[in-house]
């Protein structure tokens, strides 16, 4: 089913909880500590920034954390896509309360006219105004920033049945109007296939629902919910998907809270990013590390390979009479390069014609094996990880860790 495309925040129901949080510093006995910390911090950084302007007050933080752990502990009413909208737009509509319709402080918020629009949209009453109007007016007026009439806010439940209102005004136009954007959208994409109402009272039952919680950043609130799941559901498979690392839910969550409060002791951002994509890399990768490292253990034992004090190992298939070139020379080669298992990532002889390309912008065994060949050569380089792509692999081909085999012919020094 699409998204409904509705001028409102995307929000959930969520009460607060009231709790405080504060930054402090923590303990990290070993490296899964470190990680799982290292993984709320770096995250609660990014949310941060999703912050409304100059709200990043102990309040909001305090309840986006609420929402993270209400989550993570599966207390969260689960809602279909019907009584989800409807919450949305209840905490939606008791946000304008506050800050005026669509959050246009200028604009009072009149629910009974919202509400009223809203439904009739939904049940297909478009006798006082046509979706396609009230879209026009709308945003004509939101383009222009228009003026309504500031004042106390009218409120009210959002009522089950269709009923003709007089607009006496422009501030009534535009809440109608509002309304009607709304129930369009619900019309077409929640309530489609409601023959029997059921999908109509229950949406209209949680938008009530929704006008009774008291949520001070529904944004904030829906991420903070989404990323508890998301903990929640990684603690079966592995933190971050990775088998075996376990998940420390209290540490990541503090490493929120040092987040949102901008503490970053002992982890400076940048550090901890590096960590993080290092340490995520090396227990994902282990195993592709190790079985490179038996590979060139073994293969340095075959008759005609040998080994250099970096660790490359090469064997010499033809061997040419031409000059041999320097870091600094561009070089024309033809070449194949597989995974030690034998896959074929790249291949010059496939494509029908030789590369040419400097020395000193390869990889690091191929500046130190094609030195070590002449014009007219053959050779195979055996490459371990670092010599590489080193820990982060190469693309979709070359996974991090891997150990390359390379079969390449040195035609020209340019």
């Amino acid at each position: 089913m699409r998204k409904i495309s509705i001028f409102l925040l995307a929000v959930m129901a969520m009460i607060s909880c009231g709790n405080s949080y504060k930054a402090q510093d923590v303990t990290l006995n070993n490296e899964t500590d470190s990680i799982n910390y290292a993984v709320g911090l770096l995250n609660g950084l990014q949310v941060k920034n999703y912050f409304p302007m100059n709200d990043s007050s102990d309040e909001s933080i305090a309840e986006f954390i609420d929402a993270l752990e209400l989550a993570y502990q599966d207390k969260d009413e689960e809602l279909n896509e019907v009584a989800q909208t409807g919450r949305q737009l209840g905490i939606a509509a008791k946000t304008f309360e506050k800050k005026g319709l669509a959050e246009n402080a200028a604009w009072t918020l009149n629910e009974k006219l919202y509400f009223q629009g809203l439904v009739n949209a939904a049940l297909g009453d478009s006798t006082i105004m046509l979706a396609d109007d009230a879209q026009a007016f709308f945003m004509n007026a939101y383009q222009k920033n228009a003026e309504g009439k500031a004042d106390k806010p009218i409120t009210a439940k959002c009522p089950k049945k269709i009923k003709k209102v007089e607009l006496k005004s422009f501030n009534d136009s535009l809440n109608y109007a509002f309304g009607v954007l709304n129930g369009a959208q619900v019309k077409i994409y929640l309530l489609a296939d409601d023959e029997d109402g059921k999908d109509f009272e229950e949406f209209v039952e949680n938008v009530n629902k929704g006008l009774k919680e008291d949520v001070r950043n529904p944004q904030i609130v829906t991420m903070g919910k989404s990323i508890g799941k998301a903990i929640r559901e990684q603690e079966s498979v592995g933190l971050l998907g990775i088998a075996g690392l376990e998940t420390n839910f209290d540490l990541i969550k503090q490493g929120f809270i040092n987040g949102l409060y901008n503490y970053t002791d002992p982890f400076e951002p940048r550090v901890a990013g590096q960590f993080v994509e290092e340490t995520v890399s090396r227990l994902r990768f282990g195993e592709t590390k190790a079985e490179g490292e038996k590979f060139l253990q073994e293969n340095a034992l075959r008759d005609g390979v040998k080994t250099t004090e970096s660790g490359l190992q090469y064997e010499v298939l033809v061997q040419g009479k031409g000059k041999k070139p320097t870091a600094e020379s561009t070089v024309k080669v033809h070449y194949e390069g597989t995974l030690i298992d034998g896959t074929v990532f790249d291949s010059s002889y496939d494509r029908g014609e030789p590369i040419e390309f400097p020395l000193n912008g390869v990889i690091q065994g191929w500046t130190e094996g094609l030195q070590l060949m002449s014009v007219g050569s053959k050779y195979k380089l055996f490459i371990p990880y670092q010599l590489a792509y080193g820990e982060r692999g190469a693309g979709q081909s070359i996974p991090p860790y891997s150990a390359l085999i390379f079969t390449v012919e040195l035609l020209d020094i340019k």
